[in-house]
């Protein structure tokens, strides 16, 4: 109980690391309080999150996540018939420097030397470049096109589930993708999934509404989602069809394309789940569904990411990462 306290403490305080959590575990009387220990007893130390969150698996936190969302229910307060999905990118607990290839395990600077000798910039029996030398170079590949970073070629060798991203300030970074899935009617996070910085948004849609579901079956809240709100990012066939097939109604706004639409060799089943979707999309509803959308979701992100300090992960693997956001987004629930 204790260790599922300090996790909300680190989103109700908007502390990140586990250092700063338990240190201020230890200097506030309210949050003691909170805790239920005096202050003749110490507190627990930061090792002691790592050490308990390493021994309890990813579906003791499922289960208070769901557990909040009975107490949220029991209230009157949860609908979930229509949900706004969207999606945001994390920085991993990992540098771009640590990235090494696959094929033959070169840091950075190693991959740098052997492209100067491939080039005759560097001789056998030359002193080695400086790291000025090689910043130089690397520089000078960038103005000509050459330097391509992909992650079929590239792991981080500190974290290798991060996969390398753009981030929306436009830097490189090593990160991964929380996708959250949101109660249009009352804002209650129904599910929060973190998955690889790569995964994109038609690919993971169903999988984060179908884990939103189980949180509701779970939880035993008997209830159902129908409708599914996701901007163009998530809009695919294939999607769209799965969407039909499990009886949800998307709203999902159509990328705009100068060519028309070519159904031939193509599935029955997709065209119809296409025009459909096209067709909701079209009335005021879906037009009004679009501006909750962007309004709600877009908020939850702002409570849990930014005043509460979940931009950054200080832990490495998914599994890890998931347990804490869990745990963050629960909380953002109560508040």
């Amino acid at each position: 109980g204790v260790y599922f306290r300090m996790l909300m403490i680190g989103y109700l305080e908007g502390i990140d690391s586990q250092r700063g959590i338990a240190w201020r575990c230890e200097d506030s009387l309210a949050l003691r309080r909170f805790l239920g220990i005096s202050l003749s007893e110490e507190t627990p130390d930061h090792s002691s999150l790592t050490r308990i969150r390493d021994r309890l698996p990813l579906s003791v936190h499922e289960e208070i996540f769901q557990y909040i969302l009975f107490v949220i229910e029991s209230h009157g307060l949860l609908k979930a018939q229509t949900v706004g999905v969207d999606s945001t990118l994390l920085e991993a607990n990992a540098a771009m420097k640590t990235i090494i290839r696959k094929d033959t395990g070169e840091d950075w600077k190693a991959y740098l030397k052997r492209l100067m000798r491939e080039e005759g910039l560097l001789q056998d029996g030359d002193a080695d470049p400086t790291d000025e030398d090689l910043r130089r170079f690397d520089k000078q590949r960038a103005k000509q096109g050459k330097k391509k970073v992909s992650n079929d070629e590239w792991v981080s060798a500190t974290d290798p589930s991060s996969r390398i991203v753009k981030m929306k300030d436009g830097r490189t970074h090593l990160g991964y993708k929380a996708e959250h899935v949101v109660d249009l009617e009352s804002e209650v996070i129904l599910s929060a999934t973190v998955y690889p910085g790569t995964d994109g948004d038609s690919e993971t849609l169903l999988m984060s509404v179908v884990a939103a579901q189980d949180h509701l079956d779970d939880s035993s809240c008997g209830l159902q989602i129908e409708e599914v709100v996701a901007d163009k990012g998530y809009h695919a066939n294939e999607t769209l069809a799965s969407s039909e097939e499990l009886d949800l109604r998307t709203y999902i706004p159509e990328p705009k394309s100068q060519y028309p639409r070519r159904w031939t060799e193509k599935p029955v089943e997709h065209q119809r789940a296409v025009v459909n979707n096209r067709r909701r999309m079209s009335r005021a509803k879906g037009k009004g569904l679009q501006r909750e959308r962007s309004e709600k979701v877009e908020r939850s992100f702002a409570h849990i990411c930014k005043t509460g300090g979940a931009r950054r992960t200080w832990l490495a693997g998914l599994d890890k990462i998931n347990k804490r956001y869990l745990i963050v987004a629960a909380a953002r629930n109560l508040g």
